[in-house]
């Protein structure tokens, strides 16, 4: 009977165990992403002017930040330190989704700044099979990013 006891004691607090573990998961949120660049100006310039973010307040003001809303809770930096731009490869990149990706390329047309599809084409638009269209560019410093008209983003 003891061993019928200790069992079911047992059991009970592995599955008690069990439901904290499942009932206590963290929640992980983005909270920002954050760049290196050799020229804070041009580099907060170009994501104001070209890609449209909102500069909002950094709490630093030492003249090596600048931030840029990128969500509802979500933040870019951009920090002033880097020696030289550097490469770097395509698929490390950020996106962004605009309602239209034609108006954003009549923007960029109008600033003289290249994009690309995926594969390197300039002045180009990648069709990808679920139907978003995306264009590739880089920042002033080469960090690529992604353009895209992905619908779901204005649900």
């Amino acid at each position: 009977m003891k061993k019928i006891q200790s069992t079911l004691i047992l059991i009970f607090f592995s599955a008690m165990s069990l439901y904290a573990q499942e009932s206590k998961k963290a929640v992980v949120l983005s909270n920002h992403q954050a760049i290196y660049v050799t020229d804070l100006k041009k580099a907060a310039a170009f994501y104001a002017h070209i890609i449209g973010l909102e500069q909002v307040d950094e709490p630093f003001k030492i003249g090596k930040h600048a931030w840029f809303r990128t969500g509802p809770k979500t933040t870019l930096h951009i920090i002033l330190g880097a020696d030289k731009p550097k490469e770097y490869f395509k698929n490390n990149h950020m996106c962004f989704s605009v309602p239209s990706l034609e108006d954003f390329i009549r923007k960029l047309d109008q600033n003289k700044v290249p994009y690309e599809d995926v594969n390197g084409k300039l002045s180009a638009v990648t069709n990808r099979v679920d139907g978003v269209k995306q264009i590739w560019l880089r920042d002033p410093d080469n960090y690529w990013i992604e353009i895209n008209n992905d619908p779901s983003m204005f649900r």
